[in-house]
């Protein structure tokens, strides 16, 4: 019988406090909390502001004892591999990545990453091209995340086969073939996994589950390298945190998730793995509902911290 110790550990992405919160307000919450992991997600200004901006942020994260251990798109604003009604898409989202892994390093992350992009809804003929498209530049930008001194690049499989990875064989085949070019390349490229999102399966357009979460969960569990923690409906759709009444009508069960992660150490290729909380908070910009995003992060961040964190845990027993 083979034995492993894993290491869970609760962060937050950074969604919910953009353009509503400062970044110290959340690290002092975070701090108070006893979560030091943060994952930067991405905003427009983010790859125009200069460099002395970030490493400011890394400074101000580490007086809270806060650990930058990634940055990740949050608005599907790298997507332009798979689009080819100009060409401009293409060479936006190659210069976009290369920024962002730049930010990246100057924030002292190990990963950066986002979704490989979108098909248009109308245009699904693309799909296929994109696809080769985008592997093309992940190769070359594994050399860059290398250079830059990143330990990896990080892709999220999603929900709805516009924006692949998606099923079981989209998953195992983009994955696959990343690792081989990493291994091929070992000394000039960073490694490639997933960052894998609880609260994502795949319904088809007539409404059925076909693959729910956790089945996905368990296809990717070679290629995991951390994971946005969330909760959603039935369909995938809706998403929302784990306070009490949050947790009552969603179907994530966060203590499933860590159960099946530590039955499965010695698949995953890290001993060490985030969840980092990924909510969008309550609706932005109004005074009624600004003021609720402190209680609604510390309350799923107490219930994660409870039921997901393992930290400095005996070895486990695999079967």
């Amino acid at each position: 019988m083979n034995t492993s110790s894993l290491q869970l550990r609760v962060g937050v992405k950074t969604d919910p406090i953009e353009y509503r919160y400062s970044y110290e307000w959340l690290f002092r919450l975070m701090a108070e909390e006893g979560v030091h992991d943060v994952q930067i997600g991405t905003f427009f200004e983010l790859y125009h502001l200069p460099d002395d901006y970030f490493r400011a942020l890394r400074t101000l994260a580490a007086a809270y004892g806060i650990r930058i251990g990634s940055v990740f798109s949050a608005h599907r604003e790298l997507g332009g591999f798979f689009r080819f009604d100009h060409p401009a898409w293409e060479q936006v989202s190659r210069r976009q990545y290369e920024r962002l892994i730049a930010v990246g390093a100057l924030l002292g992350a190990e990963a950066v990453g986002a979704n490989a992009g979108s098909v248009l809804r109308d245009h699904m003929a693309w799909k296929e091209a994109g696809w080769r498209r985008f592997l093309y530049h992940m190769k070359e930008l594994m050399h860059v995340a290398h250079t830059a001194g990143l330990a990896y690049l990080t892709i999220e499989p999603m929900s709805c086969l516009a924006e692949p990875p998606t099923l079981p064989d989209e998953i195992v085949g983009m994955a696959e073939e990343l690792q081989a070019y990493h291994q091929a390349y070992p000394d000039s490229t960073a490694a490639v996994g997933y960052c894998v999102d609880i609260a994502h399966g795949y319904a088809d357009r007539d409404g059925r589950v076909v693959w729910d979460n956790m089945q996905l969960l368990e296809v990717a569990l070679p290629y995991l390298h951390h994971l946005h923690l969330k909760n959603t409906d039935g369909l995938f759709q809706a998403t929302w945190g784990f306070g009490e009444a949050e947790r009552a009508r969603g179907i994530v069960d966060v203590a499933a998730v860590r159960d099946r992660l530590l039955a499965a150490a010695d698949r995953l290729p890290m001993r060490e793995v985030v969840g980092y909380l990924e909510i969008g908070g309550p609706k932005l910009g109004r005074d009624y509902a600004d003021y609720r995003l402190e209680a609604m992060l510390r309350e799923s961040l107490r219930h994660l911290k409870a039921t997901f964190e393992r930290l400095d845990v005996p070895s486990y027993p695999l079967p």
